[in-house]
């Protein structure tokens, strides 16, 4: 599967601008919302070909929101890749779990970033 389209769910603006600047740079396509209720409206009317996930966020943090997307039939195929600032082995399992592809500490590289979306093509 080719990725193209890239939605970043996260929070934090900064953290938000730093991704989507990488991924721009990459040549993807970027959109981006700031919490897991936007990203489930979202998934509504576009569909991604790939979601970066902060965890900690008001409302459905990026575990329950990456729950909902993968488990539901409609975006399921639609891989996550979980970007947390904290770096324990359990929230890495965790994301796992609920459903994620992968999961990347941040401050995120872009060399890993990148090498992480092209293992999912």
């Amino acid at each position: 599967m080719a990725i193209r389209k890239v939605l970043v769910v996260d929070d934090s603006a900064t953290d938000s601008f730093y991704l989507s600047e990488i991924l721009k740079s990459a040549g993807f396509e970027v959109s981006a919302v700031d919490c897991g209720e936007a990203c489930l409206e979202y998934l509504k009317r576009e569909m991604p070909d790939l979601i970066l996930m902060d965890v900690l966020m008001p409302g459905l943090n990026g575990f329950q929101t990456t729950r909902a997307v993968t488990h539901n039939p409609d975006t399921a195929h639609i891989p996550v890749i979980v970007c947390t600032g904290k770096a324990q082995l359990t929230d890495r399992v965790w994301a796992l779990r609920q459903g994620a592809k992968d999961c990347l500490v941040k401050p995120v590289s872009q060399a890993d970033l990148l090498a992480k979306i092209q293992a999912l093509e």
